[in-house]
């Protein structure tokens, strides 16, 4: 079966699966636009929480339709159970809570430049677990593909420039309140991901459904953290469509969207191709931003586009080859 191909590497027809590039390029193009799509139809008033919130309904609805279409609906839900569950979103979802809170945090206590740069640190955690977790190990030149990818995000991040200072100028509270965070939220990242591929492919756990269950633990978070937070209070006072216009829903169902294309990367492709398509999304948004805004790329986005290109390119033609005992 393919689990058992996966132990040593990428397939080759898993590498050349069609999916596998119509998702990875759906999601890139999502991932690049939708900043500017929020700015453009997102006004400030609009509360954080609430447009998460119809966020993660919407990524059920497109899952539930999805698996309707494609006649996996009924069987996927007659086979459920709430162990199968925790096991394979529960956690992933738990870890991936954790890790957000984690960066609010470290955004909060280190500048923007910094704050980029650390948290690319993912993408090697990522292949990490994914070795630890699926034992899917990675060739000395995919390897050097993930360096240039890094090298690349650090240019794309030097190239935005460092739009926020810090908050706080004492060593300490920038280390443990700025850098050990956003390196812990790289780590959990890195493992909620293995852990995501390693439930789609090995115990074969549908990644609509799998969206559905990780929504829905997330929405009852929020829904948990509203009763404090400074968003419950405003959506008590204001409403929860405060803000709202009819043009809000495009921003929040692109989101919702670019969510079910996540699931749908990770199980054909892993989630250390999803690190590339985090890295080619930042020279899609500067792309968009010159033909919408006139924002001219930086030299650094120009040097890291032949970069991310290379990278790719190697990741994908040198696979990692199991070797062959000797008789």
């Amino acid at each position: 079966m393919a689990t058992t191909k996966r132990k040593g590497g990428a397939s080759g027809s898993e590498r050349t699966n069609p999916r596998v590039w119509l998702y990875s390029i759906l999601l890139t193009l999502q991932y690049g636009a939708q900043p500017l799509i929020s700015k453009r139809f997102t006004r400030r008033e609009v509360i954080v929480t609430t447009s998460v919130l119809t966020c993660e309904v919407a990524k059920v609805a497109y899952a539930v339709i999805l698996m309707a279409r494609d006649g996996s609906l009924k069987k996927v839900f007659s086979q459920w159970t709430l162990v199968g569950s925790l096991t394979a979103s529960g956690l992933p979802a738990a870890i991936y809570a954790l890790q957000n809170s984690l960066l609010q945090i470290s955004y909060k206590n280190l500048d923007s430049l910094t704050f980029s740069m650390l948290n690319q640190t993912k993408v090697f955690f990522t292949a990490l677990f994914t070795y630890i977790i699926l034992r899917q190990k990675q060739s000395i030149q995919q390897i050097g593909a993930l360096f240039l990818l890094i090298t690349a995000a650090v240019l794309l991040s030097i190239g935005e420039g460092s739009s926020k200072g810090s908050s706080s100028s004492d060593p300490e509270q920038i280390l443990f309140y700025g850098i050990i965070p956003v390196l812990v939220a790289s780590v959990l990242s890195g493992l909620a991901s293995a852990l995501c591929q390693w439930a789609s492919q090995v115990k074969k756990h549908s990644s609509y459904l799998m969206t559905v269950e990780m929504s829905v633990v997330g929405s009852l978070c929020l829904l948990a953290s509203t009763t404090k937070s400074p968003d419950g209070e405003a959506i008590r006072q204001h409403g929860y469509f405060y803000g709202w216009t009819p043009l809000t829903m495009i921003p929040v169902l692109a989101n919702a969207l670019g969510g079910i294309l996540v699931g749908l990367v990770t199980s054909y492709a892993g989630g250390v191709r999803k690190g590339f398509v985090n890295v080619s999304a930042l020279l899609v948004t500067a792309l968009l931003q010159f033909l919408f805004e006139g924002k001219a790329p930086s030299m650094y986005c120009l040097v890291a586009l032949p970069l991310v290109m290379s990278s790719i390119s190697i990741y994908q033609k040198y696979p990692y080859q199991v070797k062959k005992k000797e008789s």
